[in-house]
């Protein structure tokens, strides 16, 4: 049995350095009626990589969970965890969702992400004109500024780089309060919520807010919880930085009003919603890609909010819309195509 236990270890750390010498930002094992298939995901593309037998896939997906500290037993509801590993001298975190299937097995997704590795604004960005007005929202002493995009825009990685900024440059003391905290970064304290601990969005923020706080990072708006969470904060006087699923800025604010916060509450805390893109560019390595930036603030957030209240649509400046800036960099020859 020990010997079983050893070869799935040295499978598991196999699957993992596999995945990030391909690049993979994720590992998916996917069941069928005869065996795992397993993928590597990058730049939004999915890559089939192998196959395992049932029962060895079985075996790998119970060693990630008990690396997870997660329920082992349970396999018939979803659950989510992390762990860390090094791999040469380079720290990573693996954060694990397992979900159970119509063929009575469990898939498995692993996010993957090294430690600390937050990069400057002006670097993801391909405009540097974009990275200077998110940097110039982020000089506001209070408000809420949001990220929006479709999973896997890049939506966290700004954000994080943003924060550092704001550490690093502005010398502001920044706390996080993520689920499940993604990638762990020396620029942040970093505060996970654990309901069954009962660390709650909304416990976890006054626990926050009695730290003397000057920028909060909310990893995501997803319910009227966090939603509540995020604008109590911007409107006691402390700058936050979330994300929330949305097509754009606009959608952005009647997702918030969704969740149920007040038109009014939005006319006082949102400082500036930017909506964002991942492209690949001439010229960058294979596994690199750059962000393009849509942003809604001062006159455009008015020209929002006016929309929102008189029922009028909001038109985005085509010069400014994701659209015309891809169109603009592949007629430039910058951007080879949008993943």
């Amino acid at each position: 049995m020990e010997q079983i236990e050893n070869v799935v270890e040295q499978k598991c750390f196999q699957l993992l350095k596999k995945a990030l010498n391909f690049g993979a930002s994720d590992l998916h094992m996917i069941p069928n009626e005869e065996s795992y298939i397993y993928y590597f995901k990058k730049n939004s593309q999915m890559f089939e990589a192998g196959k395992l037998p049932l029962n060895l896939g079985e075996r790998i997906i119970s060693f990630f969970k008990f690396l997870s500290s997660l329920d082992i037993s349970e396999k018939r509801k979803p659950q989510s965890g992390s762990f860390h590993q090094i791999f040469n001298t380079l720290k990573f975190s693996f954060r694990v969702s397992t979900l159970p299937s119509v063929f009575g097995k469990e898939s498995l997704v692993i996010r993957l992400q090294q430690h600390d590795n937050a990069k400057l604004l002006h670097s993801l960005a391909l405009f540097q004109t974009a990275s200077d007005q998110i940097v110039e929202l982020a000089n506001n002493r209070q408000g809420l500024i949001l990220f929006v995009g479709p999973t896997g825009s890049g939506k966290s990685t700004s954000m994080y780089s943003l924060t550092k900024y704001c550490s690093e440059n502005l010398h502001r003391h920044v706390i996080s309060l993520e689920d499940p905290v993604e990638n762990n970064q020396s620029h942040l304290l970093q505060i996970q919520v654990n309901e069954r601990s009962g660390v709650t969005y909304a416990t976890g923020l006054k626990a926050i807010l009695r730290h003397s706080p000057d920028v909060i990072m909310i990893g995501e708006i997803r319910d009227e919880d966090t939603a509540k969470a995020a604008i109590q904060a911007a409107l006691t006087g402390h700058l936050v930085v979330s994300t929330i699923h949305a097509k754009d800025g606009v959608g952005a604010m009647y997702r918030l009003m969704d969740l149920g916060v007040s038109i009014d509450e939005l006319k006082q805390t949102v400082s500036g919603i930017v909506t964002q893109s991942l492209v690949s560019v001439y010229g960058a390595k294979q596994d690199e890609l750059s962000a393009i930036y849509e942003i809604v603030s001062d006159e455009l957030l008015v020209q929002v909010f006016d929309s929102i209240l008189t029922g009028k649509k909001f038109l985005m400046p085509n010069n400014l819309t994701l659209s015309y800036q891809i169109e603009r960099g592949v007629r430039d020859g910058i951007i080879q195509s949008n993943p």
